[in-house]
């Protein structure tokens, strides 16, 4: 009697898998075509994919780059297509675009909105990027705002120095009050030093250092901000300076100082109520009725504070949401390792609620960039503002598409930056496990 093995005593050669399985064919059959619902939705969808692309693409490469006039574009286009209809006149956009981008700005100084845009990415780095980026340069992003006015306004250098110094002069009454007296009162005191050198003395200070040491730029109005460059400036404005007025307002709505609650509360639930086109038409219109005669307020600086408190608002709930969503048991571990409030809110509560509201703040600053458009309706020459004054000139009348093609190309690529970055934030962020 024999023996027989039924198990296989050598290895098979390693055999590669289906190539339908695998690679560009596997995918496409996994993920366009594993049922026959979805083999019909993709079939679909590239039709209309086509249908689409097949309308747009001619329209932008067969288009007309060098022209004087619309009338000019729509020759060129009847001589080569035969046509003018699905054909660009980008010639607009070649003869107007950096009007599009600096407004009324004096052209010998476009460098220094440029410096002052590449300054900002410079500035940013520490803060977006504090893993990457030395924290000493954390130096430059504070003096950076104060920069950035000089560059963009010019006039005398001792400005911007006074501004900064009011800054300091509350960081020493804050020091000083809360180590003798509270933190609360030193908080009351820094902010009441900072006002009264802003409004009292910095003028003179301005002046006497202006007449000793003479250090400054050529002036530039603000009727002569325009553009997509005005789009950026009030945007970084109230972006930077909404996020710690919010982060203030959602810690106050949760007090219990009732005045300190409720000043919160009425503050933010009207300015949610109110539309913002209703905001810059007070600080176009109104606000200087409220003014000393003869007061000069810069109506760049109103619209920069009215979109800066409009967004705050929002913030401010974004926060709260965020604030609300941590358990109760990580503000007990706070009390029980002997915090104070203010040691708790900045080392445990803030942080981790920051991290939870950082889609709803991005959503924020994204929608509030975009609201910067809005300042076309009170007079000011914004990239809105601007598409419609070329479309009144006789020579581009009746042009439309182009320039608003461009103009939705300068949005989408800082909306979708910022868009990236909040998700790329979301990811090294990431504590818990899915």
């Amino acid at each position: 009697m024999s023996d027989v093995s039924f198990v296989r005593t050598e290895m098979l050669p390693e055999q590669a898998p289906p190539a339908s399985e695998v690679g560009a064919i596997g995918w496409i059959k996994h993920n366009l075509f594993s049922s026959w619902f979805n083999s019909i939705l993709t079939l679909v969808s590239l039709y209309a994919i086509y249908y689409v692309l097949s309308g747009i693409l001619p329209w932008i490469f067969q288009s007309v780059w060098n022209a004087d006039s619309l009338n000019q574009c729509r020759e060129i286009m009847l001589e080569n297509w035969g046509s003018t209809h699905g054909h660009a006149c980008w010639a607009v956009i070649n003869d107007r675009w950096l009007q599009l981008l600096f407004g009324f700005y004096p052209s010998h100084l476009y460098w220094r909105p440029i410096l002052a845009l590449i300054l900002l990415l410079v500035a940013l780095a520490p803060v977006l990027y504090s893993d990457r980026v030395p924290t000493k340069m954390l130096i430059f992003s504070a003096i950076y705002p104060f920069l950035m006015v000089w560059l963009m306004w010019g006039g005398t250098i001792w400005g911007p120095v006074s501004a900064a110094l009011g800054f300091v002069v509350g960081w020493g009454a804050y020091t000083l009050l809360s180590k003798q007296l509270s933190e609360l009162i030193g908080l009351i005191g820094a902010a009441v030093a900072a006002v009264i050198w802003w409004l009292v003395i910095s003028g003179y200070f301005t002046g006497a250092m202006d007449s000793i040491l003479p250090i400054g730029i050529e002036a530039v109005e603000s009727r002569q901000f325009g553009g997509f460059m005005l789009a950026i400036l009030l945007g970084v404005v109230a972006i930077g300076v909404s996020l710690p007025i919010g982060i203030v307002l959602a810690l106050g709505r949760q007090s219990d100082l009732l005045i300190v609650k409720y000043m919160c509360v009425g503050f933010i639930e009207f300015i949610r109520g109110v539309p913002l086109i209703t905001l810059l038409f007070v600080a176009s219109l109104l606000l200087n009725l409220f003014l000393p005669p003869g007061t000069n307020f810069d109506i760049i600086l109103r619209v920069m504070i009215m979109m800066t408190l409009f967004s705050a608002a929002y913030m401010a709930e974004v926060i709260r949401g965020g604030l609300a969503a941590l358990p109760r048991g990580q503000y007990e571990g706070a009390d029980s390792l002997g915090l104070n409030y203010w040691q708790a809110q900045r080392l445990i509560i803030m942080p981790q609620a920051l991290k939870i509201s950082i889609p709803g703040i991005v959503s924020t600053f994204i929608g509030i960039f975009k609201d910067t458009t809005l300042v076309s309706i009170i007079g000011l020459f914004d990239v809105i503002g601007l598409a419609s004054a070329i479309r009144a000139d006789t020579a581009w009348n009746g042009i439309y598409w182009e320039l608003f093609a461009f103009i939705a190309a300068l949005f989408f690529v800082v909306c979708f930056s910022m868009s990236r970055y909040s998700m790329y934030l979301e990811r090294k962020l990431q504590t818990g496990h899915r």
